[in-house]
């Protein structure tokens, strides 16, 4: 009879849940948008490696390793977070109503397709950092342009190793990008 006291006794100490989320507003100033009459479309899904699609935060262990950190998780899935921030950041740089997901408004006329896919987007081994790999490509559906595509090596660095700054370091990778991808236009 004491045993399962116990082991109901040691569940009740275990310390909660962290969970962190990458917020939609960009991290830095955004500068004036850019004078455009463009009008973009995201293509969803923003692909990422399937390792991610997870929602424990990830630690390079090893070589090759990564260790889940127990209780630190996503507050919602990066599959998900990842094309919402991006989305926010693009219309923080083209202007509101440059950049939209489907369905689309009827009568709105897209001039530029985008569609991107994360190779990585890991703790750096000196658990100081972020880096986020990534390749796009933007296609004009009338094809009065040729279509464009670029990729994107980034390296954020965290102010410590604390979980809050790593998460701060993620969402400052995803606003580069945005800006490597806006400037490729």
């Amino acid at each position: 009879m004491l045993l399962p006291a116990s082991l109901l006794a040691g569940c009740g100490s275990s310390p909660p849940v962290q969970l962190y989320r990458l917020p939609s507003a960009a991290p830095v100033s955004a500068p004036g948008t850019a004078a455009t009459n463009e009008t973009w479309q995201l293509l969803l899904p923003v692909r990422i490696p399937d390792y991610l699609d997870r929602d424990a935060l990830l630690m390079p262990q090893g070589e090759a390793g990564l260790l889940a950190l127990s209780g630190h998780r996503w507050a919602e899935s990066l599959r998900e977070a990842v094309p919402r921030v991006l989305r926010e950041d693009l219309i923080a740089l083209l202007g509101e109503g440059r950049v939209w997901v489907s369905p689309l408004p009827a009568g709105l006329t897209i001039t530029r397709r985008l569609r991107v896919e994360l190779q990585a987007f890991d703790v750096g081994a000196d658990r100081r950092s972020v880096r986020l790999q990534a390749r796009w490509s933007l296609v004009d559906p009338a094809g009065a342009q040729p279509p464009r595509s670029a990729a994107a090596d980034l390296v954020e660095a965290a102010a410590s190793e604390r979980i809050d700054d790593l998460v701060a370091a993620h969402r400052l990778a995803l606003w580069h990008l945005a800006k490597r991808i806006v400037a490729s236009r």
